[in-house]
């Protein structure tokens, strides 16, 4: 009981303090809403949407399903998850956060995942995808794609790391121990996939509108959670309250000779990944070995602003975010101990080469090949999220006109 009053103080007391500052920095908060919509409409919303559409019609179809058999034999052994969960870790690697989070939440709700096997497989589907470490991180940030070879390299061994970890959590107690397990088959996943899409009787039309507002209504809400938190990380910079966690993690950065102008740009990492990647960069006190540590961190820990949207999502089914923490606090870890132990090898076969990692024809400088894709993506960015919106509002007021005339 007394626990959960103070709970309730910590929270009331919070929000108060966050209204205070909203109302004594004004420009501030306008001025970060505004980097955050702008991330939000021009990046994250034309990278996500795609997939998450995708996602939903595999779904539907019994796509998913058919892999799931496919897969069963190796997610089981190594992660303790259902061969779906082969599904779910490829597709939160390709299109990054949050969409692990949402495919397994979807998982949990068509009953193909127990609690505890949820748990484990939403630790570890969830990363940052390529596009984002190699093009935004390493390339506009660093001016050094090579870098995001060694980011990504971290990053995914990392997650990896977590999910053999991760399958140790819980006690498979939702599951009949006793049932047998049936060994990969095309056949038997071929009738799963033609028996999945017979249950879902939506015809094609209502599925894949289904698909766009579902999407969509998940994008809204992870919009709103970066415009929160782009906020929040510029009020308590001014309130200097990231300083002053800063300078009680200088001690811990001196023990492991890190530069203490890299403390700053830790803690606005610790909420969000984007602005904690692009301060470290900035860093010119600090070696580029140090430099990718620290932003290895940061990229594993994901930021409290992805978390708050993974906690969003979970929030929905009976998924704990607590497993999901922990682990990210793990792949933190892991991700800035691989870069280190990596850093001599990747320095001396692509740093320290004049050479192009990947040979692409007619370009000479590969750094300004990905800068310019994701200077691209952010272009056209806006015209494909106001265009989805559009559609959004049709589909919606198409589904409501009938019920006003009933």
């Amino acid at each position: 009981m007394l626990r959960s009053k103070l709970k309730t103080i910590v929270l009331a007391l919070s929000a108060s303090l966050l209204a205070l500052a909203l109302i004594s920095f004004p420009g501030v908060a306008v001025d970060a809403s505004k980097n955050g919509l702008n991330t939000w409409w021009t990046i994250v919303f034309p990278s996500l949407l795609p997939f998450l559409i995708l996602s939903e019609i595999l779904i539907g179809f019994g796509v998913v399903r058919f892999i799931g058999v496919l897969l069963e034999p190796i997610m089981r052994p190594l992660f303790k998850v259902p061969g779906v969960g082969g599904f779910v870790w490829a597709m939160g690697m390709v299109s990054g956060f949050p969409t692990g989070a949402k495919l397994t939440a979807r998982m949990r709700e068509e009953k193909q995942l127990t609690r505890t096997e949820a748990e484990r497989l939403v630790s570890f589907s969830n990363a940052s995808n390529p596009m984002f470490i190699i093009g935004a991180v390493s390339a506009s940030f660093f001016h050094s794609p090579k870098l995001g070879l060694l980011l990504a390299f971290s990053h995914y061994l990392a997650n990896f790391t977590v999910g053999l970890f991760m399958r140790f959590h819980g006690k498979d107690t939702e599951r009949n121990k006793l049932e047998p397990r049936e060994r990969a088959s095309l056949k038997r996943a071929l009738r799963e996939l033609h028996h999945t899409r017979l249950k879902d009787k939506r015809p094609l039309g209502k599925l894949m509108g289904d698909a766009v507002t579902s999407s969509i209504q998940s994008l809204l809400m992870i919009g709103g959670f970066i415009i929160l938190f782009s906020v929040i990380n510029r009020l308590l910079f001014h309130l200097h309250i990231t300083s002053f966690f800063a300078n009680l993690l200088e001690s811990v950065f001196h023990f492991f000779t890190f530069s203490a102008d890299l403390t700053i740009p830790f803690i606005a990492g610790i909420f969000e990944i984007t602005l904690g990647s692009k301060l470290t960069s900035d860093v010119e006190t600090s070696t580029l070995m140090h430099q990718a540590v620290i932003t290895s961190c940061i990229l594993g820990f994901s930021g409290l602003s992805v978390q708050a949207q993974v906690a969003s999502i979970l929030a929905q089914t009976d998924i704990r975010f607590k497993p999901f923490f922990i682990a990210r606090i793990m792949q933190a870890i892991f991700s800035g101990i691989y870069t280190f132990i990596a850093w001599d090898f990747f320095n001396k076969t692509f740093l320290a080469k004049d050479t192009p990692t990947i040979v692409i024809p007619g370009v000479t400088k590969e750094g300004d090949f990905f800068q310019q894709i994701f200077e691209n993506i952010s272009a056209w960015g806006p015209i494909v999220t106001i265009i989805s919106l559009m559609i959004y509002c049709f589909i919606l007021i198409k589904r409501l006109i009938p019920r006003r005339e009933i």
